[in-house]
């Protein structure tokens, strides 16, 4: 059995997205201009050249350069002249490498060395100043964008980072000038009518000119929604109740799965004595997205409902909080979209406005994480960890960072006390036993899968991750017969999991096992995910067992086209190459499997096939 079946679904795959449940938070994204997805066309490329060999090509010579600047410079001190452009050049290409390995604060520093010493280049000014916003170092990056709207006047983040900069200081004013200077196109399209609608608010202009700010949004094809929540919010604050009541209500039929439409109209509801509709509101919510059952979920739903009973805050209590949420709708949009530096630029102005706003700190610690930041992700996640109902996720966040980091002990502590803290709630323990299995102390992950278990009063389809996780630590552990017995629960619920299909099929092709039935279900597991190389071995592996061999090399040839370093998918191509008589090519593919294997049953098995320059079985037609 292959290792990364049963660790390639992790604490992540379980823990939702930090901002959307179901459709998500602005459903699907309208075209823009004729190009394909929300905003896509107007992305600047932070990474620069395009094409991985090019970018590939520079990292290297940035690295050369890199380690020559020292030399360099101290050779140019002789000529003051040539001294600039080569400490210049040197911090340029240095922070591009760093931009490479995404790391964005050597990148930000290093571009910020090169802009000191050639001020004018606006195109360097303009890289700069967009690192040191995506890093969130306002000091750094409120100068540059005054400097930028000098030169380019119309550069939007530049504009709306210096909006977010007026209206924080109140100076509303100032913030109108940014907004009317903004293109109505790119990014503007969508942020200008509602930083606009809420920028009235604040100037307590009449509602009829906030509802003429925010009409642009309601012509704008998926976009009902958000239109209607931020009419619903800006209704709410400025104390409108009947308005705020049909706002939240067209709110919830648009987005009904929605994880901000619900805390917001769940609120008002509570606040306005409706705490029973609130209730049930949050309960429904919490049913559908896992959050209350055995497979975990984002939020506390607990404390979600609570708040039906005490009488929940306000989701947006000022203008200000409700430019950052606009701000924030963008960010978990482009998120969704995988515009990662997007989202982030735009998480970081919302913080902003709003520096306590949980969500957006959410999402600015999960993009830090996805770049191997994991202090800075660690920080963001503290941040929330005691947040009413999105500190449970935090928590969980912060396990699977530590995990990454190697820190089983502290993670495992923190799963420990979520699932102490909540004893009628399985999901912590799932992730503990996620976290053992993923250190390979299976059976320490097999008694954390058992606690859950018994935490769950009925086991149902959306439980069939545990016991696929208490399954794969039986294969390792023994006996295979209470493996089996997990997997078969499993597909019960399940039956179309591909990789349940592909464990069950490959283990009993593995051991001889109902052969026939194995590679129908394997064949089933290849139609669900035709490009997974790692299912795709499996059915090569099931028709060399069976005596195919030519089918056998056929379908291994292309799973290891897909994963070309994966050693028992080598190992297996290596045994299929030598039942065809391609003796050469397969000892070639047993010392590549040898070359990249660290599982000392596996390199013990190659190792003895090269030295008697034969496998230690063949297909044989049915074993």
């Amino acid at each position: 059995m292959r290792s990364c079946w049963w660790s390639s679904l992790s604490l992540r795959d379980k823990v939702p997205s930090p901002i959307r449940f179901g459709r998500g938070y602005l459903g699907a994204m309208p075209e823009t201009d004729g190009k394909a997805g929300f905003l896509r066309g107007r992305i600047m490329k932070l990474r620069g050249l395009a094409g991985w060999r090019r970018r590939r090509v520079l990292g290297a010579v940035a690295a050369l350069v890199v380690l020559c600047v020292p030399m360099l410079a101290a050779a140019a001190a002789k000529d003051d002249v040539a001294a600039a452009p080569v400490l210049q050049s040197g911090s340029y290409l240095a922070g591009r490498f760093a931009q490479h390995m995404d790391d964005l604060k050597a990148a930000a520093t290093y571009m910020g060395d090169a802009l000191a010493h050639d001020p004018g280049d606006v195109g360097l000014l303009r890289r700069t100043f967009l690192l040191e916003l995506g890093y969130g170092r306002f000091d750094a990056a409120l100068p540059l964008a005054r400097r930028l709207v000098a030169v380019e006047p119309g550069s939007p983040f530049a504009l709306l980072l210096l909006f977010a900069d007026d209206a924080a200081a109140g100076r509303l004013d100032a913030a109108g000038s940014r907004l009317a200077v903004m293109a109505p196109d790119g990014v503007a399209k969508y942020a200008r009518p509602l930083l606009a609608g809420w920028l009235a608010q604040a100037e307590g202009k009449p509602r009829t000119a906030v509802e003429e700010a925010l009409a642009p949004l309601a012509t704008l094809e998926g976009l009902g929604a958000v239109y209607a929540l931020h009419m619903a919010l800006i209704a709410d604050v400025g104390g409108d109740r009947e308005t705020a009541d049909r706002w939240y209500v067209e709110a919830l039929r648009g987005s009904p799965g929605t994880l901000r439409v619900v805390q917001s109209a769940g609120s008002f509801l509570a606040r306005t004595g409706k705490a029973d509709q609130a209730r049930a509101l949050y309960a429904d919510f919490a049913k559908d997205n896992g959050a209350s059952g055995g497979d975990g979920g984002l939020l506390d739903s607990a404390a979600l409902i609570e708040q039906a009973d005490l009488g929940a805050v306000p989701a947006v209590v000022t203008a200000r909080d409700g430019m950052a949420e606009s701000l924030f709708d963008l960010a978990s949009a482009l998120q969704q979209e995988s515009s990662g530096e997007m989202a982030m630029i735009y998480a970081r102005i919302s913080l902003l406005l709003r520096p306590d706003f949980p969500l957006a700190q959410l999402l600015v610690g999960d993009g830090m994480a996805n770049r191997n930041h994991f202090d800075d992700a660690l920080a963001q996640y503290q941040e929330i960890a005691r947040d009413g109902t999105l500190g449970w996720g935090a928590r969980l966040r912060m396990a699977e960072t530590l995990a990454r980091l190697e820190r089983t002990a502290d993670a495992a502590a923190i799963l420990e006390k979520l699932a102490a803290e909540y004893p009628d709630r399985a999901d912590a323990l799932v992730h503990l036993g996620d976290l053992y299995r993923g250190s390979k102390r299976y059976a320490e992950a097999i008694k954390a899968y058992d606690r859950a278990v018994e935490r769950i009063p009925q086991l149902d389809e959306r439980h069939w991750i545990v016991l696929y996780g208490r399954a794969a630590c039986y294969e390792r552990t023994g006996p295979w017969e209470m493996s089996e017995k997990d997997l078969l629960a499993a597909l019960k619920f399940s039956k179309d999991q591909a990789i349940l299909l592909n464990f069950l099929g490959y283990s009993w092709v593995d051991k001889g096992l109902n052969l026939a039935q194995a590679r129908s279900m394997i064949e089933r597991a290849v139609a669900l995910r035709p490009k997974d190389g790692y299912i795709i071995d499996s059915l090569g592996w099931a028709l060399f067992r069976i005596g195919d061999n030519n089918g056998a090399v056929m379908q291994l040839e292309r799973a290891i086209e897909l994963k070309p370093a994966d050693p028992t998918i080598n190992d297996h191509l290596g045994d299929a190459y030598w039942a065809v008589g391609r003796r050469t090519e397969a000892v070639f593919q047993w010392h590549r499997a040898l070359q990249n294997s660290d599982e000392l049953e596996l390199t013990e098995s190659v190792g003895k096939k090269l030295k008697e320059r034969a496998p230690p079985h063949s297909s044989s037609g049915g074993l």
